[in-house]
């Protein structure tokens, strides 16, 4: 067990204690009376105000990639804001052109970048565009969006909408009108009660017929992650991605693939769609572009789309403005953020991570509370069972106590909680980059220990 104590100098940690219960309200968790105050980063490993130190083993929330404590992203910050700290992007800087262009070769084509600040704000801005081009073509009745259940795609009420997940949605619905589901590439537990190697990819032929069913006319785009993340760490059958693409090359209907968390290195790819051999429409991202430094994200659309935007006439401009998004030193970070990455070989880094935690963690296949463990690039997903005959999805108690147990014990893991009833039973594990092989051992004997006393 690794938890070794630095003086952090933070002052009194129950006057904290009192104010944050008195003036915080935290993110989708209940009222939580004891939370950890984290006052410092380095590597892969955070600290809190006692000193203990943790194993971030989820980069956050999937998302400081690259991980904490580099100096270089603060300098570029510091160095930008001291030179032009704002401008709104209804004009121009310096640090969004150059960051516009390295994401456009990042993804392998000619893109138009539209700045924002979260993944959520990312995606609100496609469906906007997706349904704006449309009726800029003369098809206004393409306005539905086909998402698919299970899946995460934000929180506001567009995003949510989109989103698969009905316990994060109950309290608010009803949500954005226009939002359609279908059923996830759940090969370990198919929807259509068939066998990978033995079926007709109904995961990805049910597109074609929701998209009949509706009316192709009336549809939009279709959106996905490459995985599904934190809907369970559900990873598509290799012909699952184009499949789809030609479905909606065959009805006219955009393909938007949401990298919020699959991008930047996380599956092993500058983007995870990358892995499937596809040329997206639309692509949205958030999260590791700045490695979580500042907040940033963005919506890269194909040139022959957004062109289109630009011709004279009336309704012809996206009319959609982001005070804070795009801003100098976020843009300025990111750019520094992927000139590292390239440096340093942080994507392949993320792969060799990725495949070695995996590779350790295969001790748990016989585990009888494991019914399967999955993942690509730097994610992994363990699904807990309470069987594996019958695949019974483990008790919420008994995940919990996995993740406390680990926490105790030094490690920051994760797990599919508040996402759809009777299926939060899914362990998440998504480290930084920074990780190391000693880190690694280290998560992977956390794990050891916590599942041999379940």
């Amino acid at each position: 067990m690794r938890m070794d104590k630095v003086n952090t100098g933070t002052g009194n940690k129950e006057n904290l204690l009192e104010k944050d219960r008195k003036y915080m309200w935290h993110h989708i968790s209940q009222y939580n009376p004891d939370p950890l105050i984290i006052t410092e980063g380095k590597g892969s490993w955070i600290t809190d105000i006692d000193g203990n130190k943790y194993l971030d083993g989820m980069s956050g929330v999937w998302c400081v990639n690259i991980g904490y404590g580099r100096q270089e992203l603060a300098d570029a910050a510091y160095e930008q804001l001291k030179v032009l700290p704002y401008y709104p992007l209804t004009q121009s800087h310096v640090p969004a052109i150059e960051l516009s262009k390295k994401v456009s070769e990042w993804l392998g084509g000619e893109y138009r970048v539209f700045f924002s600040n979260s993944g959520s704000e990312a995606n609100e801005v496609a469906f906007k565009i997706a349904r704006q081009y449309h009726y800029l073509k003369g098809q206004a009745n393409r306005y539905k969006v086909i998402s698919r259940y299970r899946a995460y795609h934000g929180n506001t009420m567009g995003s949510l909408a989109a989103t698969g997940q009905s316990i994060r949605k109950v309290t608010y619905e009803p949500l954005a009108p226009g939002f359609l589901h279908v059923s996830p590439p759940y090969c370990y537990r198919c929807p259509f009660g068939k066998t990978y190697g033995s079926c007709n990819l109904e995961c990805a032929e049910v597109f074609d017929e929701v998209i009949n069913w509706e009316g192709a006319e009336t549809v939009a785009e279709v959106i996905m992650e490459p995985v599904i993340t934190g809907g369970g760490v559900i990873v598509p059958p290799p012909e699952y991605l184009p499949r789809v693409q030609e479905i909606c090359h065959k009805h006219g209907v955009l393909l938007h693939i949401d990298e919020v968390i699959c991008g930047f290195g996380r599956l092993g790819k500058k983007f995870g769609y990358q892995n499937f051999g596809i040329k997206p429409d639309i692509v949205s991202m958030a999260k590791g572009i700045t490695s979580a430094y500042l907040p940033l994200s963005a919506t890269a659309v194909k040139a022959e789309i957004a062109d289109l935007f630009n011709e004279p006439g009336v309704n012809k401009h996206f009319r959609h403005i982001n005070t804070f998004g795009g801003s100098t030193a976020a843009c300025a970070l990111a750019l520094r953020n992927l000139e590292l990455f390239e440096k340093e070989g942080l994507v392949e880094r993320a792969a060799e991570i990725g495949n070695e935690l995996r590779a350790k963690l295969a001790f748990l296949e016989d585990h009888p509370l494991v019914g399967d463990i999955r993942g690509i690039g730097c994610i992994v997903g363990i699904e807990m069972v309470e069987d594996r005959e019958t695949k019974e999805t483990a008790s919420p108690d008994k995940v919990l106590k996995v993740v406390s147990e680990c926490k105790k014990r030094g490690l920051i893991i994760g797990k599919n909680g508040d996402t759809i009833p009777n299926f939060n039973n899914i362990i998440t594990i998504s480290p930084p980059f920074s990780t190391t092989s000693e880190d690694i051992d280290f998560m992977v004997g956390v794990i050891k220990e916590t599942f041999a006393a379940l």
